[in-house]
């Protein structure tokens, strides 16, 4: 598995569990940070993050992805975009949250949502 993280790095910890909820304890970490200037429009520099992506179009398609999306709705919406036309399906994402009574704060895998079997339920209730 591939895990091409937008965010902040991934903990030593992290990596632990996302290898126990995935059941892969080879995960391939790709640490993409994500910087984007709000006074310029975000498509260009989505372009300039994605060709720092170091998988050829056949990985993309072929590997099992999973992101660590970039906290900013905007270009969190826009990667899933551009991935979902290069992959030709949503990979999964992990989702963090703040682990309870951490001091300073950290963070914990809560879960992997797989984004590709809920846009399929969802069009279940397409035309209901």
């Amino acid at each position: 598995m591939i895990l091409l993280n937008f965010s902040h790095p991934i903990t030593p910890a992290q990596r632990a569990q996302i290898e126990a909820l995935t059941g892969d304890d080879a995960v391939q970490l790709v640490e993409l940070p994500v910087q984007f200037d709000g006074q310029q429009p975000f498509e260009p520099q989505l372009h300039d993050l994605l060709a720092r992506l170091p998988l050829s179009p056949v990985e993309l398609q072929g590997e099992a992805i999973l992101l660590n999306l970039p906290a900013l709705n905007h270009i969190a919406a826009m990667l899933l975009a551009e991935l979902h036309g290069r992959m030709g399906y949503f990979p999964a994402m992990l989702r963090l949250r703040p682990a309870a009574g951490s001091l300073p704060p950290r963070f914990e895998v809560a879960e992997i949502v797989n984004l590709q079997a809920l846009r399929d339920a969802a069009r279940m209730n397409r035309f209901s």
